[in-house]
């Protein structure tokens, strides 16, 4: 049963940075592609950007979108959220999430798409 624990949350001031960072136990991250997704109290879970699992490919929301960065480092067997200049709308609870899945395959459009979750990290951004 592959678990994914978040951490890199935090409380930053508009403009600042943060990076998230997803790492699994029990199993590698090679064949998964890795979706992040975020929840703002009282708002639906938004996906905000994805990686395949070979890392050729990486999709982001327009909210997001050049602001926000994912990598993965396989030797480290984990998987990162850049996020550059951060807006007060950007506060929420960062969730990572795995599928397995071929090596060109994204998606942030319907979370139901990723069967493995971790439990979230907050991201507080102050104005």
């Amino acid at each position: 049963q592959l678990q994914l624990v978040e951490s890199g949350g935090g409380l930053v001031q508009s403009g600042g940075s943060l990076r998230l960072s997803c790492t699994p136990s029990g199993r590698t991250l090679d064949y998964y592609a890795i979706g992040w997704f975020r929840q703002a109290p009282g708002k639906e879970r938004e996906g905000v950007s994805c990686i395949s699992s070979d890392g050729s490919r990486a999709i982001y929301a327009d909210s997001v979108k050049g602001r926000f960065t994912a990598s993965r480092d396989d030797a480290k067997n984990t998987v990162y959220l850049q996020m550059n200049s951060l807006i007060t709308e950007d506060t929420a609870l960062y969730y990572c999430a795995a599928e397995e899945a071929g090596t060109n395959w994204c998606e942030i459009s319907d979370p139901d798409e990723f069967g493995y979750w971790g439990q979230g990290t907050q991201v507080t951004v102050s104005s």
